[in-house]
Formats: C-alpha cells, sequence, structure tokens
C-alpha cells in the first residue's frame, strides 16, 4: 500500500503513508462535521482529503513526492489555521493538530534548510493564530457551550495523541526496516563481528592471526572456454559456480574474501579464530571440486564445453582486517597468502593441492599424495601434497556430515 522497501525510498514511503493518512482522517471528520451540520467544515475537510489522496496517488504510482512536499506541506498549515478558527481557536482544541503537522513536515524534510523553514511555518501559523483571537475575536467561530468545548477539547486532544502515536510507529517501522536493509548489506560485505566493530567504533583494527587457512581457486583454461560463450552466457556461468561455492563455504565455516575475475579466495579460522581451519577448508575444497566434477559430467553429456577447478590450501599466519575509508573489504594480507595462491597456481585441475603446514593438520582425517618438492613462482620449491579423499575409516557421508566416533575423537583431539 505504501511502497515496497526494495523499490521505494524511506522519505518516499512515509509520504505516501502520511498523505494516505490525512486523506482518510479528512475525508472521515467530514461525514462527522456533515453530520452536526457544520457544512463549512464539512467541504473543509472533504476538499483537503481528496487533495491529500491525489497527492498519494501522485506520490505512490507517479513518483512525484519529493515536488508534492511543500503543496502537501502548505496544505497542511491552511487547513488547520482555518480549522482553528472554525473551532473556537485556542478553546476548541484543533490548534493541538499544528503539533503533529510539524512532525510530518520535518519527517518528510530532505534538508536542513527545509527543516527550519517548516519551523518558521509553522510558528508563523501558529502566531497568526493568536493574533487573530487577540485582536480579531469576531473571526474566531464560538462553540455552543461548555459541553461541546468539553468534549472537542478532549477529543481533539485525544485524536492528537493517536495521530501523534501513529506517526511515530509508521517512523519507527520504516527506520527499523532500512536499519534491516542496510545491516544485511553490510553482512555480505563484512563478517558479524567486523560490522558490528565498524558500527562502533567507525574503523576496524586489523588483527593478526597465529595460524589460519586460505583457499584459493580457479578456473583451468577460462579464457578459451569464454571464446565460446557470450558475456552474458559467461556471467551466469560464473554466477552459478560462485553461488554454490558461498554455500559451501558457508556451511563449513569458511569467511569468503572476495572474487577476482574467475578466481574466489576464502578462509578459515578468521575472524573468529579456531583450530579446525585447515580441516574446515579442506572438507569445503572436496565438496568444491564434487561440486565441479559433477557439472563436468553434465556438460559433457549435454555436448557442451566444461570448466575445471584448480584447487590450492595453506596455512600459517595472516592479518585480516579493513583497511581505507571508501568501499570497505574485507581483506587478508601476509606471505601466508601469497603461498596459498601459490599452491593454488601450482595444482592441477580437479585437485586439492595442499602445503605440507595444511598436511600436517590434516592428516589423521584424509588420504593425502606426496608430490615432492614442487616449483612454486617466487617461492623456490615447496612440498606439495594432494588430498585424495576423507579417510574410510571415519565414514562420512556423501557431504561430509555425520561423522562416526573415531571422526569425534580426532576432531576433539584438534579442538
Amino acid at each position: 500500500m505504501f511502497g515496497h522497501p526494495r523499490h521505494h525510498l524511506l522519505e518516499h514511503r512515509l509520504f505516501n503513508t502520511i498523505s494516505l493518512l490525512n486523506a482518510v482522517t479528512n475525508l472521515g471528520g467530514a461525514i462527522v462535521m456533515l453530520s452536526r451540520d457544520q457544512v463549512f467544515l464539512s467541504l473543509l475537510h472533504l476538499g483537503t482529503g481528496v487533495l491529500f489522496l491525489i497527492f498519494y496517488y501522485l506520490s505512490r504510482f507517479r513518483g512525484l513526492y519529493r515536488a508534492l512536499y511543500w503543496p502537501f506541506v502548505l496544505l497542511m498549515i491552511g487547513f488547520l489555521f482555518v480549522n482553528a478558527i472554525e473551532n473556537a481557536g485556542s478553546l476548541g482544541g484543533a490548534h493541538y493538530y499544528f503539533i503533529p503537522g510539524l512532525l510530518i513536515a520535518i519527517m518528510l524534510s530532505d534538508r536542513a534548510r527545509t527543516t527550519i523553514l517548516a519551523f518558521a511555518l509553522f510558528g508563523a501559523a501558529t502566531l497568526g493564530l493568536l493574533y487573530v483571537e487577540k485582536m480579531r475575536p469576531a473571526w474566531i467561530v464560538p462553540l455552543a457551550g461548555p459541553d461541546e468545548r468539553f468534549f472537542d477539547v478532549f477529543g481533539n486532544f485525544l485524536f492528537v495523541q493517536i495521530f501523534s502515536g501513529a506517526l511515530v510507529m509508521v517512523l519507527a517501522r520504516n527506520l527499523n526496516e532500512e536499519r534491516r536493509k542496510s545491516d544485511r548489506l553490510l553482512l555480505n560485505i563484512l563478517p558479524e563481528s567486523v560490522a558490528r566493530e565498524l558500527k562502533e567504533y567507525d574503523r576496524v583494527r586489523p588483527l593478526q592471526y597465529d595460524c589460519a587457512s586460505v583457499m584459493f581457486t580457479d578456473f583451468v583454461g577460462f579464457t578459451r572456454f569464454a571464446e565460446n560463450l557470450t558475456p552474458q552466457q559467461l556471467i551466469e556461468e560464473l554466477d552459478r559456480c560462485f553461488r554454490h561455492f558461498d554455500k559451501i563455504v558457508k556451511r563449513r565455516n569458511l569467511e569468503k574474501i572476495k572474487t577476482i575475475g574467475d578466481a574466489y579466495m576464502a578462509a578459515a579460522g578468521i575472524p573468529v579464530p579456531n583450530r579446525t581451519h585447515a580441516i574446515d577448508c579442506v572438507l569445503a575444497a572436496i565438496e568444491i571440486q564434487r561440486f565441479m566434477a559433477e557439472m563436468k559430467e553434465r556438460k559433457i553429456a549435454e555436448g557442451q564445453p566444461y570448466l575445471q577447478l584448480r584447487l590450492g590450501i595453506h596455512s600459517g599466519k595472516l592479518v585480516a582486517g579493513v583497511i581505507g575509508q571508501e568501499k570497505f573489504a574485507y581483506d587478508v594480507w601476509g606471505d601466508m597468502v601469497n603461498t596459498a595462491s601459490r599452491l593454488e597456481s601450482s595444482g592441477e585441475a580437479g585437485r586439492i593441492n595442499i602445503s605440507r603446514a595444511t598436511y600436517e593438520m590434516v592428516k589423521d582425517f584424509f588420504e593425502c599424495e606426496y608430490r615432492g618438492r614442487v616449483a612454486a613462482k617466487s617461492k623456490g620449491e615447496i612440498d606439495m601434497y594432494f588430498v585424495n579423499r576423507i579417510r574410510p575409516e571415519l565414514s562420512l557421508d556423501e557431504e561430509g556430515h555425520a561423522p562416526n566416533e573415531r571422526f569425534f575423537e580426532l576432531h576433539k583431539r584438534v579442538t
């Protein structure tokens, strides 16, 4: 009714809500005034109610809410001023509506100058009403008697409380929705603990981790593969793979760091340190390569080109955090990160290539094949191992879940 949070800004939704609320209350007021034989007030409420309804239509379905701000505010001030004069001025309680009227003008304002001018206009309208009461009392339409004044004053006072409460509730609901939306966006970029620190201190202090594991993946022959696809098909293929990687990484308690072209990077043991980071990384790697193998079989059956993946893992010290003030990104630094990248580039398609440091942490859980000392660019020779599979005696299911007692025992020892 008021606009979807994904497609309408907060100010737009508020304008829609308040214009419709004003339309309903004024049209309802027209009926009440007509039942009391107050024809002029009934027409005043009816006319302004229709105008507020038009404002709602133009804003909700034509997107003109910014251009309607001053016509909307001036209509409110004019209506409230005339309504107060026709309802015994300050004696009738209609002037109470200037309070929610000013609240509305402030809520819908999008800049300080507009807010100040709204304050000035409502202040001038209030002073104008006092001037009329003092200097032109004949212009004020009196109430019929004490009973009518009693019911009008307290009725108006009660309704203003309800109306103001409704405004605050609408504002709070919309603000909460905006906060949830911004929080979701922030958590999509940063880990929860890092996002919390950034919101609290407006900066994130990079932290050193004594031991964590970093995983790099890269598609083999990607340039040649891309030549056979349109840009749109290529992006869809990458998106399909990376979305699946994201699910695996999240399930295995890894932190996705970034994608660079067709490369994918994730880390375990950050931002919350743990002692199972290497195991988590290898389990995620097994799932990723299994997914790629299934994709390959499907593509071959359909006679389509397929992608294969190199994957490398290394464990060691690193620094993780957020640096800079623009376009925040959680990242990792250190020599071990460079080494992890070399493990990936020195690997083979469809295999999981790990360093000795990682091997020492996972050898009780996985069957590994020693490759010897392999030359890596800018790193010299590095001891490397291929991870073949989870040890059969640990009897994990196909997804690497439901470990038996032996797996639990080993895992407990690590943790």
